[in-house]
C-alpha cells in the first residue's frame, strides 16, 4: 500500500455534508468528461462491496453496530476501493481519472464526532491523499432542506449532528492545507448548473491533453 500522505495523481475527491448535492455533481461531471472524450472511473464510499453495503445498512438504523466498529468497517471499505479489484489503484495504473464521492475526510468529520477523533485518525493515517479535494461548502439548514423530499433519512441527517459535521469537515480540511494536495471550495449553495461549472473548472488543471 502507499505511504501516509503519499498523493495520488489523478484521483480527485468529493465531500460534504448530506444534501451538499456531491452525487448531483458526480454524476453530471461524468457526463460531461464522457463527451469530452476523457476517461475516468466513478465511484463513492460506502461501496457497493460487501463491506459497504453492511455499512449502508448500519446508518440506515436496520443493521445497530458500535461507533467504533463503524469506523473500522469504513476503513476496510476504502482499502477495497483503493487497493480492490476494479478499484480506484487500479484505474490510476490504466491511465484514467479517478473520481470518488466521500474518501477519508468524511470518515474524519463524521466518525471522529461519533466515536472521537483518535480513532478515525489512526486508522485512515495509511491511506494516501487525491491529488484534488473539491469541498462543497453549504450551510447545513440548506442542505437538510434539499433532502426533505428523499424521504428515509439515515442516521446522520439532523440538524444538530449535521451543524457539527459542518464545522468538523471544516476544521479537517484547515489541518490538511498545504500537505501536498490542491482545495477547490466550491460554493455549493448555487444552482445545480452553476456548481457543476465551478467543479468544471477546478478540475481543467488536471484535463490537459486528456483523451480516451
Amino acid at each position: 500500500m502507499s505511504t501516509a500522505n503519499a498523493i495520488l495523481n489523478n484521483f480527485i475527491v468529493f465531500e460534504g455534508v448530506d444534501g451538499s448535492g456531491t452525487s448531483t455533481q458526480l454524476e453530471l461531471l461524468g457526463q460531461r468528461l464522457r463527451e469530452a472524450g476523457v476517461r475516468a472511473s466513478l465511484s463513492a464510499e460506502p461501496t457497493q462491496g460487501p463491506i459497504g453495503r453492511l455499512i449502508r445498512e448500519a446508518i440506515a438504523g436496520r443493521t445497530p453496530l458500535e461507533a467504533e466498529s463503524v469506523a473500522r468497517l469504513f476503513a476496510a471499505d476504502r482499502g477495497e476501493h483503493l487497493y480492490g479489484k476494479g478499484g480506484i489503484r487500479e484505474t490510476l495504473e490504466a491511465g484514467g481519472l479517478a473520481i470518488s464521492d466521500r474518501y477519508i475526510f468524511s470518515s474524519l468529520a463524521y466518525q471522529g464526532i461519533t466515536c472521537g477523533d483518535e480513532l478515525p485518525a489512526a486508522l485512515n493515517a495509511p491511506f494516501p491523499l487525491p491529488e484534488l479535494l473539491l469541498f462543497f461548502d453549504i450551510r447545513p439548514e440548506l442542505s437538510l432542506a434539499r433532502l426533505a423530499g428523499r424521504g428515509e433519512r439515515d442516521i446522520y441527517e439532523n440538524a444538530s449532528f449535521q451543524a457539527r459535521v459542518d464545522q468538523a469537515y471544516r476544521g479537517v480540511i484547515a489541518a490538511y492545507q498545504g500537505r501536498g494536495m490542491r482545495i477547490a471550495v466550491i460554493d455549493a449553495s448555487q444552482s445545480v448548473d452553476a456548481v457543476h461549472e465551478a467543479v468544471w473548472q477546478a478540475l481543467l488543471p488536471m484535463l490537459k491533453d486528456r483523451r480516451v
